[in-house]
């Protein structure tokens, strides 16, 4: 079954490399928001499948390759699917198992038919700082946003996340929800006002309160938690109080947008939330920078490939900074930490920066992309230590 938008964390990754079965089918492609470049995307995936079919023939009889094959050529057809793709496209299959991820970023086009998923350029795009999430809320209904610096998107909800206010309450809602009272107009005409007042308004305060609760802990559990991104409220001034009041999300930014979230076009919301991220991302940038000169200063930290990459393989290193864009061809040894630069263009050679940020998750490290001109140094790479 085709997922679409479906979020994406560090911890489906690991399960993904720690629980499957061979064959591992991992496609990679850029893709593009409007016609008339998206057009040209289902026949790059297309020519794509048919790589990996070639590569699975070469090991595996027809009727498996068939089988295996099968979800990505109903992908290939899915024509809605194609009017609404993003910057790029990660599609990992295998016996029993097809996902689908739409991604904010262009990748590498690349099929790899292999014993493991190629999951690197998920990493990468997940280890990127620039990235939070927008709850557009209202009283009634939400709707769930994330995004990085040049775009955002809605995400599909998961199917127990309550998307409006029966759905939390249910049985439960005080009906009517809104009271209708009429007041006097012009010419003595009675006209219909839509709000509570007096006991029923109290009534209402309290449905509003179990709502804002239900969404925070939805959007806690399915959202934030998993993903740890920053998380911007999008709403009219009267409910930013109410809800900062009964949330319990670590991640909820104290500042937040005083609008409407529906009256906005995308990419107005997305400024507009990015004008409120960016005093924070800065500040982690900065921060970061200011943590590595002062290990290094201490000897603990290097930016320097050799000896980074003997740190991460003995568990040592705490903080890798990798350089947004960077690559640095050649191979690395993870039990060894040694490294060898080569040609990137050899079927056989990897991105060290890649492979390194792989091998310091792995070793319970964590690891940060950030842009160019905010890195401590111009090797590509930063690290502190832990000892």
């Amino acid at each position: 079954m085709t997922q679409k938008k479906t979020l994406l964390t560090s911890e489906f990754i690991a399960a993904l490399v720690s629980d499957h079965q061979q064959p591992c089918l991992s496609l990679y492609q850029p893709t593009h928001r409007h016609h008339p470049e998206n057009q040209q995307d289902p026949i790059r995936f297309r020519n794509l499948v048919k790589e990996l079919e070639t590569s699975l023939r070469q090991k595996y009889p027809a009727l498996e390759t068939r089988l295996l094959l099968e979800p990505f050529e109903t992908l290939a057809h899915d024509h809605d699917f194609w009017t609404h793709t993003l910057d790029g496209l990660a599609v990992l299959g295998g016996p029993g198992l097809f996902h689908v991820f739409q991604l904010q970023r262009p990748v590498a086009e690349l099929v790899v038919v292999a014993d493991s998923f190629h999951t690197k350029p998920l990493r990468r795009f997940l280890q990127t700082v620039d990235r939070y999430q927008v709850l557009g809320l209202s009283l009634h209904t939400i709707r769930l946003f994330e995004g990085n610096r040049q775009a955002l998107d809605e995400i599909d909800l998961a199917p127990d996340v309550p998307r409006t206010i029966t759905e939390a309450l249910g049985d439960e809602l005080t009906e009517p929800h809104s009271t209708v009272a009429s007041y006097g107009g012009v010419g003595g005409a009675s006209t219909p006002m839509h709000h509570g007042h007096g006991g029923k308004q109290a009534e209402v305060d309290i449905d509003a309160d179990r709502f804002f609760r239900a969404v925070d802990r939805a959007v806690l559990e399915h959202y934030s938690r998993p993903s740890g991104l920053p998380l911007i409220l999008a709403a009219l001034p009267e409910h930013h109080h109410r809800f900062h009041e009964v949330s319990h999300n670590p991640f909820l930014m104290a500042e937040g947008l005083t609008i409407n979230p529906d009256a906005l076009p995308i990419d107005e919301l997305r400024k507009r939330a990015w004008q409120v991220v960016d005093p924070q991302y800065q500040a982690q940038l900065a921060t970061l920078a200011d943590e590595f000169a002062v290990a290094k200063s201490k000897g603990l930290g290097s930016d320097d490939l050799t000896q980074v990459a003997q740190a991460a393989a003995t568990g040592r290193v705490a903080t890798l900074l990798i350089e947004a864009d960077r690559q640095i061809a050649g191979r690395l040894d993870g039990a060894t930490g040694r490294t060898e630069v080569a040609d990137l263009s050899h079927p056989q050679v990897g991105d060290l920066l890649d492979d390194l940020g792989e091998l310091v998750e792995k070793m319970g490290g964590r690891v940060l992309v950030i842009p160019a001109e905010r890195m401590p140094g111009r090797t590509g790479l930063a690290a502190t230590y832990r000892h």
